[in-house]
């Protein structure tokens, strides 16, 4: 078992992980490699799942971290975490919505739906590795 201590460092691992397979499946599908953009956006929403899995059980045994840096740094902190944590919260039905479009073949609903929640679910996964960097080791 992982010990909670190294749970921040897994789940910034997991949301570069996920943003890398987002990428990846965005060239891919591009390209027109669909079977490819399945494999990996599937893999991009497994790897955050799990990170939300690691997340939670981190949060649940050691609450709220506060953020101690002051200044400037302060300020940047809270401008990147509120959306962090506003989009964090609708990524999860939005990614559900245009997997279930994808799912049930009605690919022109998943694209439309799909140029929303892709620069969503990065902004999220990236701003959720800079968070933790600020946190851990700003």
């Amino acid at each position: 078992m992982i010990p909670v201590t190294a749970l921040p460092t897994l789940n910034a691992c997991l949301n570069a992980l996920a943003a890398t397979l987002l990428v990846a499946g965005w060239v891919a599908i591009r390209r027109r490699r669909v079977h490819t953009h399945r494999r990996l956006m599937l893999a991009a929403f497994a790897v955050s799942g799990i990170f939300l899995a690691s997340y939670l059980r981190y949060h649940a045994a050691v609450g709220s971290v506060p953020y101690t840096g002051t200044g400037w740094l302060r300020t940047a902190y809270f401008a990147i975490l509120i959306p962090h944590v506003i989009l964090a919260a609708l990524i999860l039905p939005l990614a559900l919505i245009t997997l279930s479009f994808a799912w049930r073949g009605r690919f022109h609903r998943h694209a439309r739906l799909a140029r929303v929640t892709l620069p969503v679910w990065l902004y999220v996964s990236v701003t959720g590795v800079v968070v933790y960097l600020m946190l851990y080791h700003g």
